[in-house]
């Protein structure tokens, strides 16, 4: 493909500053920006992630009155102080009563909730290590994970707790069920263990273990990312420099992110408490709760995923007061410039910043400091965060490639996985020589060192020879005023190889045809790149972080084209 479209013109006299330094020699590009004073990453070995973030809390004469977290549901609040003794509480009750020590893998099944952060770091500060699932998973997909993770207790909310019977692994249930007063109760024990009750000298390092998060497994099999302390922390204290950068201290954030996501629990669960902010959270998101939580508590800020980005853009209900929103953020998967550009001119007093990172990056890369930068890349994801360094690998040659040409994003940084757990032979191909983790994403950077990501490798059409970006399609039918959502895939076919196919949820009282949609991609696109078949569906499905689940859509097309023959 040709990256040539967005060679440097006006959009690069609009550049705030370069983000990157290009070595031509080695074909690497080094993040420009220096951490400084209480910014600098720390380097102290004996540190844990729990320690870490307890110190950043406000001091004990202010976190009585600072409010860490709020239930949008309920209204209930904790203060930074109430968390703290939370926390510690619920530490020693993990040890004491259930005997967890360093090295125990917990596991946590639950959604958001305004508990879910006490949880994950009295999990840290007893030393256990953190592993998390999603509640809507199959039985059979929390089981494997269980298993896989070698998890010896489980934290998990009242109505997912059946999914874990057949492990028999001991449980404790996040809130109590009025109607199963047997079980163990997280609040019950935060409420009946005293925080002052001794716990073990710890002795975690950065190097330990941390959390074992499993990746999407949006293209195959989910894998075990193994996180250390120290890339939680090296995370945790770039996320507190670009808040106190972007002037995010004092804002009111938004989560409705997944905690048991790396993206939400760098922000939510870990992150942002560092930065002593409010956080109004959400069980799950549902756009009008949204708005209403937007409204109700003045939100100014809210890290997003592009589904939601363009249910805002696509959305013409009733009038809610958002004048309080300041900053939306993108992450997870790409946001395409056309959603972009219609979210600006909807809301043109919100700065729209997107950002790129991956679980085996912890969540970090790349990311815009300002909204100004933001909009002269309006297609990019920003650039390199501190202490990161980035190539742009060419598949067939290996050779690391200039400015606007394209290959395979390479990075390496502090917050790179150790590995994946159990699995030498994806690890090796992952995490390669001296350090660099392949992402498997097909991008470039500019001559500024703006990084633009084209698309999945693993997601590629292969069509005659060529290959064309899912990314790029959906992009062009987003902008169809018929369309709500979109998903392309490849189609097996006999003569070309594969060929373009979308899924198409159009807009209610719509009767868009299959052609209508073909005529309206061929005319923007080159021939190879037309869409040839088309489908009409309810729903894209997706991830938790906002990911287009191909392999499913794939799966259903394969189905539909058997059930014909």
């Amino acid at each position: 493909m040709d990256a040539s479209r967005n060679e440097p013109g006006t959009e690069s006299m609009l550049s705030c500053r370069r983000k990157s330094n290009y070595d031509p020699k080695t074909g690497i590009y080094h993040s420009l920006i220096q951490l400084e004073g209480s910014h600098k990453i720390p380097t102290t070995a004996n540190l844990d992630t729990a320690t870490f973030v307890l110190s950043q809390f406000p001091s004990l004469d202010q976190s009585d009155m600072k409010v860490a977290l709020i239930d949008s549901t309920t209204n209930r609040r904790l203060t930074y102080r109430e968390l703290r003794r939370s926390i510690h509480s619920l530490a020693a009750g993990l040890y004491q009563r259930f005997g967890v020590r360093k090295g125990d893998v917990i596991f946590v099944l639950s959604s958001n909730s305004i508990i879910y952060p006490t949880i994950c770091l009295a999990i840290l500060l007893v030393g256990g290590v953190l592993t998390t699932s999603n509640p809507i998973n199959t039985e059979s997909e929390i089981t494997k994970q269980v298993l896989d993770s070698g998890a010896k207790l489980a934290i998990a909310a009242p109505d997912a707790m059946h999914k874990l019977l057949s492990t028999g692994i001991p449980t404790i249930v996040t809130t109590r069920d009025p109607l199963n007063s047997t079980e163990v109760s997280v609040e019950e024990l935060i409420n009946s263990c005293d925080q002052s009750m001794e716990l073990p000298e710890n002795k975690q390092t950065q190097s330990d273990t941390a959390a074992v998060l499993y990746s999407s497994g949006t293209t195959g099999t989910s894998k075990g990312v193994i996180l250390t302390h120290g890339n939680l922390i090296s995370t945790i204290t770039l996320l507190k420099w670009a808040a106190e950068t972007t002037a995010a201290k004092d804002d009111i954030f938004l989560c409705f992110i997944p905690m048991f996501h790396i993206y939400g629990l760098v922000f939510f669960g870990l992150g942002l408490l560092c930065a002593n902010t409010t956080t109004v959270l959400m069980n799950r998101f549902e756009l009008q709760a949204m708005l209403e939580a937007i409204q109700t508590h003045k939100v100014n800020n809210i890290p997003a995923v592009p589904p939601v980005i363009l249910a805002m853009v696509k959305y013409n209900g009733g009038g809610y007061d958002l004048s309080s929103l300041r900053s939306v953020g993108s992450g997870a998967a790409p946001l395409s410039k056309h959603v972009a550009t219609r979210f600006r001119e909807k809301f043109p007093w919100v700065d729209l910043k997107p950002g790129y990172g991956l679980t085996e990056s912890c969540g970090a890369a790349a990311f815009f400091v300002s909204s100004e930068e933001a909009i002269a890349r309006s297609a990019a994801s920003g650039g390199l965060f501190p202490s990161f360094s980035a190539k742009v690998v060419d598949f067939e040659s290996g050779i690391a490639q200039p400015p606007y040409s394209e290959g395979e994003i390479w990075l390496k940084g502090p917050t790179v996985m150790k590995g994946y757990l159990g699995n030498e032979a994806a690890t090796s191909a992952t995490i390669v020589s001296d350090g660099w983790l392949r992402t498997g994403d097909l991008g470039y950077f500019d001559e500024d060192g703006y990084l633009f990501i084209v698309d999945r490798i693993k997601e590629l059409i292969k069509h005659n020879g060529y290959q064309v970006a899912p990314a790029e399609l959906e992009a062009i039918l987003l902008n169809h005023p018929h369309i709500l959502d979109a998903a392309v895939i490849p189609l097996e076919d006999e003569d070309a190889g594969e060929i373009p196919m979308a899924y198409i949820v159009r807009a209610s009282g719509s009767e868009l045809t299959e052609e209508q949609v073909m005529q309206f991609v061929a005319g923007q696109v080159a021939p190879y790149k037309k869409i040839k078949r088309v489908a009409f569906i309810n729903e894209i499905p997706k991830s938790a972080a906002g990911k287009i689940l191909r392999k499913d859509l794939i799966a259903q097309s394969k189905q539909t084209v058997k059930s014909k023959l």
